[in-house]
């Protein structure tokens, strides 16, 4: 039988072309980059036959393929950054990309806090740093399409070690700011060791009216007894194709918080990896998601329960307005050796008008026999009743529509800790519906 060859799209065959044109000079090791690339390429972009890809059809959204950014200048990086909004009002130590590159200058490393190490990735690939070892620590990204892009193309990003307990934040301020359209493909590897402790925020940010491609990875490895509180902003630009991967490697005792929030871009993928290393850990994942317009989100979970006595809760909530369209994908796996897992995962969504649809595939994948897993996703209009007693005590409908939605969302976001981030994740939320009104 002979064999089936597909077809390239000019994106991927533009992809290819980049490739071949950047490998010699992207720095570090030249095999790692091969293998990622020849593993992509073999399949090329997923498309809607591909299981985990059945509602965000990649190879239908990436038309053409943005050309990878240099290294900014000093004033066009100070510019970037001054222009930028997230999370803006937040006291927290800054480590900014701009067009997908970290600026060093804006980083003073002899004034870091106690207990924190940063080694810029760029510096790291080229010298052949020994934490580049601990890369990839997560096996089930490895075989994710978006994944091996950013593997194949990453430029620059930072190395973070949490060696105790950090009270300051660390904010990744990503930034991109060009007229036209440009491509990033940044990592970030964040190691928290034993009993340390940590609060990362992580925005995402760029110009209206450019079809931007970032494709961004932050990794982190959490070592046991370790406290990590994880909080994510996509305000990318309203032409923006946003890709982002979070991958976790979770050690035993540990508590690990993670909420991504989602108010700009086209279209955006947010995927999570994450498995659970150790007994007694504790997990959450969250989501709070706004879409209006024709805008696409999806969010794509695969939470692995690699050790016993372990609790995991995803709940994720999305608003979607007018035509746009949501999509939740998430995926508990309990192995035949992690007894006692607690494992609940909720997809929950609300469809302000008709021509908006939600897309919700929660599965569990269970081979342990003494475990308590449950998952659910629903999908509703705001509550007639509920509407009608507020409006019936004088507030207009979009006041009224905007109570409940924040009341909706509020849900997901309340787990916060820092009360400063809390209330700025209201503000984008309050932001996105004032805008709406």
């Amino acid at each position: 039988m002979a064999d089936v060859t597909l077809m390239k799209t000019p994106a991927e065959t533009a992809l290819v072309q980049a490739f071949e044109s950047a490998k010699t000079a992207l720095p570090g090791n030249g095999e790692s980059r091969a293998q990622a690339f020849e593993q992509f390429n073999s399949r090329g972009l997923p498309h809607r036959r591909v299981e985990e890809f059945k509602y965000t059809d990649l190879r239908s959204l990436l038309r053409e393929v943005a050309p990878f950014a240099g290294i900014p200048s000093s004033d066009e990086a100070k510019a970037a950054l001054a222009n930028a909004k997230a999370l803006a009002g937040v006291q927290a130590l800054q480590v900014p990309f701009v067009n997908g590159h970290f600026v060093r200058d804006a980083v003073d490393f002899h004034a870091l806090p106690e207990n924190l190490e940063i080694v810029p990735l760029a510096e790291a690939l080229a010298n052949g740093h020994e934490w580049l070892t601990r890369l990839s620590p997560v096996p089930w990204a490895n075989d994710n399409p978006v994944y091996q892009l950013n593997t194949s193309f990453m430029a620059d990003g930072v190395m973070i070690r949490v060696a105790g307990p950090v009270e300051t934040p660390v904010h990744l301020r990503f930034v991109t700011a060009a007229s036209s359209a440009i491509a990033t493909a940044t990592r970030v590897l964040v190691v928290v060791e034993e009993g340390a402790s940590v609060t990362l925020l992580e925005t995402h940010e760029s110009t209206d009216g450019a079809n931007h491609q970032p494709n961004d990875v932050v990794e982190m490895i959490a070592g046991d007894r370790t406290n990590v509180q994880h909080v994510r902003v996509n305000a990318e630009g309203d032409k923006a194709l946003a890709l982002s991967t979070l991958a976790a490697k979770i050690g035993g005792e540990a508590v690990f918080n993670s909420i991504n929030v989602t108010a700009g871009s086209a279209t955006s993928r947010h995927q999570v990896f994450a498995v659970l290393d150790g007994e007694n850990t504790h997990l959450r994942v969250n989501g709070a998601t706004m879409l209006k317009g024709s805008q696409h989100g999806d969010s794509t979970l695969v939470v692995e329960h690699g050790a016993p006595h372990c609790e995991s809760r995803e709940l994720f909530k999305t608003v979607i307005d007018n035509e746009a369209t949501g999509v939740f994908q998430g995926k508990i796996i309990v192995p035949h050796h992690a007894q006692k897992t607690d494992g609940r995962m909720m997809s929950a969504a609300l469809l302000l008008e008709e021509g908006g649809s939600m897309n919700n595939k929660p599965e569990l994948e269970i081979f342990a026999d003494d475990v308590q897993c449950a998952h659910g996703a629903t999908c509703g209009q705001l509550d007639e009743d509920l509407l009608f007693y507020l409006m019936a005590r004088g507030l207009p409908k979009k006041e009224a529509e905007s109570l409940l939605v924040q009341a909706f969302l509020g849900e997901s976001l309340e787990f916060v800790e820092n009360e400063t981030v809390r209330e700025a994740l209201v503000g984008t939320v309050e932001g996105w519906l004032k805008a709406r009104a």
